[in-house]
């Protein structure tokens, strides 16, 4: 399906003490802001997805806000909003705390999260669960606000050979990847993915231009699994930006938070997202030390000296790390074209 195909998800923009609804402009909500971090918004009459919409708009980024949902119009959305646990009691009125809202799936999975239960097997570093079915097609929209564009997830299919090979074969991308090759090569390497029950490769794109490929697995089974305590749900990521301009902390800020956020919606039971970069790239965990990783140990693989770092779940939420981090030292977050995690 191609990006114009795709339905867009309705777009709130705040603008002063008002909420504008729809691109072009569908419904104006007041707001209200008292300027201790409480925001009282109006109910929309649009219903719910105005509602989520708005929401969004409001807690993006990152400020420390709760939304108010006082006055008439609210009381017929209350019942939809406390039974997702977007909306809680608060004051004596209704509250939406942006640690809860951007917990709950409805503006940015495509599908709901699965009620998969839960069976351990045995694996190559011991029990694990067994693993849903790994999904189709698109997978995550979130508007990236800095840069008023949509990014999207989506998962890996055979018609992204030709983008995957031409990537893998940058000297840039294979001198981290490692996976120059024929097109056969990767034909192959794509099929391999494809039949392994713990890897889901996706392709990352900014307003329908691909531009980055991201290749998520369950830890327990990866090599990960052989050297660290993995929780069962725990989920580690591979990286390679395979387009030289979408390069800077304004993409990295866009595309590094925005595919934790997926991982966590995906399967509400991780706890933690896992990586292991070498642990000579100062810069690269510099970047991720700003994006809310810890770096635990260091630790020897066959082929590299790794850094273990780890991103936990209620950090992430808690601390709002969707939102773009403010720059620090002086120094811009950036990450190479190709990079390995």
């Amino acid at each position: 399906m191609s990006f114009d195909a795709i339905p867009v998800p309705l777009l709130a923009r705040r603008d002063g003490d008002r909420i504008l609804i729809g691109d072009p402009v569908e419904e104006v909500l007041s707001l209200a802001d008292d300027g201790a971090g409480r925001l009282r918004l109006a109910a929309p009459a649009g219903g719910l997805t105005t509602a989520l919409a708005a929401f969004e708009a409001l807690t993006a980024t990152g400020d420390e806000t709760v939304v108010l949902l006082e006055g008439p119009g609210w009381e017929r959305l209350a019942p939809d909003l406390t039974e997702r646990g977007i909306a809680v009691p608060f004051d004596g009125t209704l509250a939406v705390f942006p640690a809860l809202f951007w917990q709950v799936p409805d503006r940015w999975l495509m599908y709901p999260a699965p009620a998969w239960p839960e069976l351990f097997c045995r694996g190559p570093h011991g029990r694990h669960p067994l693993r849903p079915p790994k999904p189709q097609g698109l997978l995550y929209r979130r508007h990236i606000p800095w840069l008023d564009q949509w990014f999207t997830l989506r998962a890996l299919h055979m018609g992204d050979l030709p983008a995957f090979h031409r990537w893998q074969n940058d000297p840039r991308v294979a001198a981290f990847f490692e996976e120059a090759g024929t097109l056969e090569d990767h034909r192959a390497y794509i099929a391999r993915l494809a039949a392994d029950s713990h890897m889901l490769p996706v392709i990352g794109a900014l307003d329908g231009r691909d531009f980055a490929y991201f290749e998520l697995y369950w830890a327990r089974e990866n090599r990960l699994g052989a050297v660290h305590d993995c929780g069962a749900w725990d989920r580690g990521w591979h990286v390679l930006i395979g387009e030289e301009d979408v390069r800077g902390a304004d993409y990295v800020t866009a595309w590094l938070p925005s595919l934790m956020h997926y991982m966590f919606l995906a399967e509400p039971r991780t706890r933690s997202l896992l990586g292991e970069p070498k642990a000579s790239h100062a810069q690269q965990l510099r970047n991720l030390m700003r994006g809310g990783f810890a770096r635990l140990r260091d630790f020897d693989f066959s082929h590299k000296r790794a850094a273990l770092v780890q991103l936990d779940r209620q950090h992430f939420f808690e601390s709002r790390l969707w939102a773009r981090p403010p720059e620090t030292d002086g120094m811009p977050l950036r990450l190479s074209p190709a990079t390995l995690l």
